[in-house]
């Protein structure tokens, strides 16, 4: 698996923690719970992962299209 492969995969399963943090507090509110404060907290970490991998697949085209144009192929 190359570098970007592990980007999307780590992107993607970070996402689906994310989901699953966000849906536990609201479970926990409806029941009528009171989570402590570090509970709500929690999905900050998983959310800061998914924007750093995010922006990182943002510029992806942008970055080969600029690595294209700086070094361009010659066929022969």
């Amino acid at each position: 698996m190359n570098w970007n492969a592990w980007i999307r995969q780590i992107h993607r399963w970070v996402s689906i923690i994310f989901v699953a943090v966000v849906i536990g507090i609201f479970i926990a509110l409806g029941v009528g719970a009171k989570p402590a404060n570090w509970v709500y907290l929690s999905p900050l970490l998983p959310l800061a992962l998914l924007a750093l991998t995010g922006l990182y697949l943002f510029v992806l085209p942008y970055a080969a299209k600029w690595r294209s144009k700086r070094h361009p192929v010659t066929h022969e």
